[in-house]
């Protein structure tokens, strides 16, 4: 792999709070600012990979009273804009039907789901909605699979991998080693290969060596529920911070 490719950095933000007007002003700023990548996430009751500053978000975002056609108005504003993705729980995916999803998707320029409780065999019963509909199924892999297991995820993966940094939930910041997982992922797929959870400033460069980007959450959204902010500052640190980690991952 050459090392002097242009790492990617991909940025998670819940939809919605504290309005749809500042998520699309925050998104389009992170694109400035170097986000190659949006994940707009879906807020759920129950978000279980996720933890306490994301899952707060996703609470806080459902008190404010976040239906569905939120998500697919600030998409409509956002997916023209900057390559965009749809993360979320597969509860409101399955409740609203996952071909009506594949529909908006398609409408608002999407281009793929992130569902981190849709194991593989079970998104396999959908891989031909996403064919019909041309949309990415973001495939996982965890430090926990074995080579067997990763070689069958990532046969077919699309636009990326997403690697979990390690057997828990976002933004508690373990540490394990990755090589061997790395090294059977690129055995079987070209595709490119991101690190995820526990991802910030601090730990960027570190994390990003041998994989092609990294996925930050739980560093930007604790500034979008930090009260002690204007909706202009939090802009500011966020888009100030995105800039930061893409340049630490790419020196």
């Amino acid at each position: 792999m050459n090392e002097n490719i242009d790492k990617k950095l991909v940025g998670y933000i819940t939809a919605s709070i504290p309005d749809n007007n500042f998520t699309v002003d925050l998104a389009l700023s992170m694109k400035e600012a170097g986000v190659d990548t949006l994940e707009l996430g879906v807020p759920f009751s129950d978000p279980v990979a996720d933890g306490p500053v994301i899952e707060k978000a996703n609470l806080i975002a459902l008190q404010n009273g976040f239906k569905l056609k939120d998500l697919f108005e600030v998409s409509s504003k956002i997916a023209p804009n900057m390559d965009t993705l749809w993360m979320g729980y597969m509860n409101p995916f399955y409740s609203y039907g996952v071909e009506n999803f594949l529909q908006k998707a398609e409408e608002f320029g999407i281009t793929g789901t992130i569902i981190p409780d849709l194991p593989y065999e079970m998104a396999d019963n959908y891989t031909a909605l996403y064919k019909k509909y041309n949309k990415a199924s973001i495939a996982f892999v965890a430090p926990t699979h074995t080579e067997n297991r990763i070689k069958k995820v990532v046969s077919n993966a699309q636009k990326f991998i997403y690697m979990v940094a390690y057997a828990g939930i976002t933004g508690s910041g373990q540490k394990e080693d990755l090589t061997s997982v790395i090294a059977n992922v690129r055995k079987y797929t070209n595709t490119p290969l991101y690190i995820g959870f526990g991802v910030d400033e601090k730990t960027c460069q570190e994390k990003v060596k041998g994989v092609d980007g990294v996925i930050v959450g739980s560093a930007f959204v604790k500034h979008i529920i930090d009260d002690s902010l204007s909706n202009n500052d939090k802009i500011s640190k966020i888009t100030s911070l995105a800039k930061e980690i893409k340049e630490k991952i790419n020196q």
